[in-house]
């Protein structure tokens, strides 16, 4: 409880510890916004980059003709064909295939950088590892490219971290992305001319085990009564 002292007239004075402690909490308080917006500036900058990266690839990759798709795309059991399990997502079969995935990129990962403040990296590691290295293990055998593993993982990450989490944003972030992108779970079945569906698949599964597997550092209270069964 604040320190308060009577004067006369009726008014209040305030203690000066009091002040002071209340300009403490106001100064560690605007530390703290601004090493939260620093990092938010960082991480966005990365995933600009990122994308950035992907175009800058695929202008390679076209002007030798897409040779860089046999050399590091990802193939099945195949030990030359281990290095597409990180290689996979910055390559693609044209222009129109990197455009596809360019939107929900930048959506999805502009959903995750505003509201997973640590544990990215381990995060994209998971998505990654674990996806890709499924696909290498039971995917067909072809050349399988492409960052829509990479957009699956994310979300499959942002709608089960929603249920995992239980936070206001958590939650809104889910809801965001499956309407925006829920129809994209079609993607995951078979049959789809020159599509990779266990990219698809086995990305969507390793971005929900990297939400019950990681834990991520969101400010927002959780909703403990909330019934999501």
């Amino acid at each position: 409880m604040a320190a308060l002292n009577s004067v006369a007239g009726g008014g209040i004075q305030f203690s000066a510890k009091t002040i002071e402690g209340a300009v403490a909490t106001s100064t560690v308080s605007n530390m703290m916004n601004r090493d939260h917006m620093r990092g938010f500036f960082r991480r966005a900058a990365a995933l600009v980059a990122f994308v950035a990266l992907l175009w800058a690839v695929q202008v390679v990759n076209w002007i030798i003709g897409y040779g860089l798709n046999p050399a590091f795309g990802l193939i099945p059991r195949q030990l030359d064909g281990l290095d597409g399990v990180v290689a996979m997502p910055l390559l693609h079969g044209s222009f129109a295939h990197l455009m596809a995935n360019t939107p929900p990129l930048l959506v999805m990962g502009g959903l995750l950088v505003a509201t997973t403040t640590r544990a990215l990296l381990a995060v994209n590691a998971v998505v990654i590892g674990l996806g890709s290295g499924l696909v290498w293990l039971f995917g067909s055998s072809a050349i399988h490219i492409g960052a829509s593993g990479l957009v699956f993982g994310w979300f499959g990450f942002l709608v089960a971290r929603g249920f995992v989490d239980r936070s206001l944003i958590t939650l809104g972030a889910a809801l965001v992305v499956g309407v925006l992108y829920g129809s994209i779970l079609w993607g995951v079945l078979p049959g789809q001319p020159d599509v990779s569906w266990e990219a698809h698949l086995f990305g969507a599964f390793a971005g929900a085990a990297a939400a019950a597997l990681v834990r991520t550092h969101v400010h927002a209270p959780r909703l403990g009564g909330v019934d999501l069964d």
